[in-house]
């Protein structure tokens, strides 16, 4: 499959196992890919997420999903719906780390394991075959970091719910792409 990548959409998959590094995660999932594309400056993702002005609120989506992270892959939507049955995701939380130390639930510690080969998420598995489907769908021969944008932005992992919440849909992004005459860079 990675042979069907373009060199963009190659520097998102680096860029996220860079971010997986950064925040000492095991394992490479849908968080570290968006990070890993908001970091991108001069593709078509990165100028459909600027048209969204998701580029402009880096540290707010960054914020969000460290709380997912935080909170063990709980999303902000899912710990409200907790919360309406009497569940308090943060007290949990806060329970957690209170015994085993803050960050208790986000797996693994910044800066551990240096130089180890992180494995991708079943979840992030899913967006790259998503992302492939999409590519075939459109008719396109090569799989761009556009297409890892809307396999994002159609799933339903945290990285699709902070999407949601910053206003960028897969419908948004499909229109922003659409707009640009579909635009490869690169």
């Amino acid at each position: 499959m990675f042979e069907r990548f373009t060199a963009e959409a190659r520097a998102v998959v680096s860029g996220a196992a860079e971010q997986a590094e950064r925040t000492g995660s095991d394992t490479i999932g849908e968080p570290e890919l968006l990070l890993a594309l908001l970091d991108r400056t001069d593709s078509p993702a990165a100028a459909a997420l600027a048209a969204l002005g998701l580029q402009a609120r880096r540290a707010s989506v960054a914020d969000a999903l460290a709380a997912v992270r935080r909170r063990g892959g709980v999303s902000a939507a899912d710990a409200a719906a907790l919360a309406g049955l009497g569940i308090d995701v943060d007290a949990i939380v806060a329970s957690v780390e209170r015994e085993h130390g803050v960050g208790a639930l986000a797996g693994g510690a910044p800066g551990r394991r240096r130089g180890v080969r992180r494995r991708f998420t079943a979840e992030a598995k899913s967006v790259l075959e998503r992302a492939l489907r999409m590519a075939v769908a459109r008719g396109e021969r090569a799989l761009g970091d556009e297409h890892l944008l809307l396999a994002l932005t159609c799933g339903r992992g945290p990285a699709a719910v902070v999407l949601a919440d910053h206003g960028v849909t897969h419908a948004a992004v499909l229109r922003v792409l659409d707009a640009d005459g579909g635009r490869r860079a690169g």
